[in-house]
């Protein structure tokens, strides 16, 4: 390889054009989207085109600045001067033959270089930022399993994709004492924080936290969901950051599924039969409510049936269109795919979601829990 092909295989990290025309695509239509929430694109009665793109272009304009440290402003709007005037004054002088420019100034110069350490400092910080997100990143992989245990009767599978470094999306299988301490049951989560990023990432390390621990204590699972939201409505800003939940306990002696459904997405029961029922009974999402009351309902799990547990991500994901993925579409894939394992099932399905998102960006976290009775 060249010297120029290694510098082009370092910039671009091995990446083909097209590749990077989606990414480039991708990130400006984010960064549109972060600073087109300021603007007020509507034009005002009696206003003129002109008038109003002006209005907008300067919204648009104080949207981008205020986005960094007054230092900066000034560094940004002096380069920005220094591009728009670039000729400076000289001094010139004759020495017979011809005229000499002395003193002149390059403003397009100096005004590239304020914008090239203006560049420099967003780096470093953008830089500092990702290693702390790629930290956050670790630590959330640590606090969801890698792996379904051994569950008898069950066959499972799950999978997540935030759609930023981390996610606020919560899912997990494990065992739970029974209060005879006779036989385990395994406690089957699927959450989903309001919001996205690094803040619904804290609010599902406390869910996760809370859930686990309170968990171990004796209690109906009606009465382990309202304590979790008792907790949680005391950190939930007044119910604006709450919590859609889908909590289970499997008995695998009986193969009963007692469940809670805290305002989140009903999943899909499809029996053998090719029968669908939808799992809805519960209460309001947790943190909303203190003292809310929760219906816990239990359901028989028979061989060859399955229980598809998902987050909004999934169903409202959208194409360039913006076109929703739907339910229909989720049971579709389900009904085709009822004799493949949990974990072919799962590949089938997030296939299926990338086929229809295509190129449009991914606006929500996705995750999928998919239970097969045996």
């Amino acid at each position: 390889m060249t010297g120029l092909g290694r510098f082009w295989q370092r910039v671009t990290d091995g990446m083909e054009l097209n590749q990077l025309w989606k990414e480039f695509r991708a990130d400006a239509r984010s960064s549109y989207g972060l600073y087109s929430r300021e603007v007020d694109a509507a034009q005002r009665p009696g206003t003129s085109k002109g008038r109003h793109a002006f209005h907008v272009a300067r919204q648009f304009f104080w949207a981008v600045i205020e986005k960094l440290t007054p230092a900066r402003r000034l560094l940004l709007l002096a380069a920005l001067v220094l591009l728009l005037f670039p000729n400076g004054a000289g001094v010139s002088y004759s020495n017979g033959h011809s005229n000499v420019q002395v003193g002149g100034f390059d403003g397009a110069f100096w005004g590239g270089l304020l914008l090239l350490l203006l560049l420099v400092l967003e780096i470093g910080d953008r830089v500092v930022m990702k290693r702390d997100l790629q930290i956050a990143k670790e630590i959330q992989t640590w606090l969801l399993p890698g792996s379904a245990p051994e569950v008898p009767g069950l066959e499972i599978a799950f999978a997540t994709r935030p759609a930023n470094t981390v996610a606020g999306d919560y899912y997990d299988v494990f065992a739970r004492a029974a209060e005879s301490g006779e036989s385990d049951r395994f406690v089957i989560a699927v959450a989903d924080v309001a919001g996205k990023s690094v803040p619904a990432a804290m609010l599902m390390a406390t869910f996760q936290a809370s859930l686990k621990t309170l968990a171990r204590t004796p209690g109906s699972l009606a009465d382990l969901v309202g304590r979790m939201n008792t907790y949680a409505c005391s950190n939930s800003q007044n119910g604006r950051r709450f919590t859609t939940a889908f909590i289970a306990e499997y008995e695998p002696r009986s193969r009963s599924l007692t469940y809670v459904n805290a305002g989140h997405n009903p999943p899909m029961l499809r029996r053998r039969s090719g029968a669908v029922e939808r799992l809805t009974m519960g209460g309001v999402p947790i943190g909303i409510v203190d003292g809310a009351p929760y219906e816990a309902v239990t359901v028989t799990l028979e061989a060859g049936d399955w229980l598809v547990i998902f987050t909004d991500g999934v169903t409202e994901a959208e194409n360039v269109r913006a076109a929703e993925y739907g339910e229909a579409r989720l049971a579709g894939v389900v009904n085709t795919n009822v004799g493949l394992a949990p974990a072919a099932m799962l590949a089938m399905i997030m296939q299926d979601v990338d086929v229809f998102v295509g190129d449009a960006p991914q606006h929500d976290d996705v995750t999928l829990l998919l239970v097969k009775a045996v």
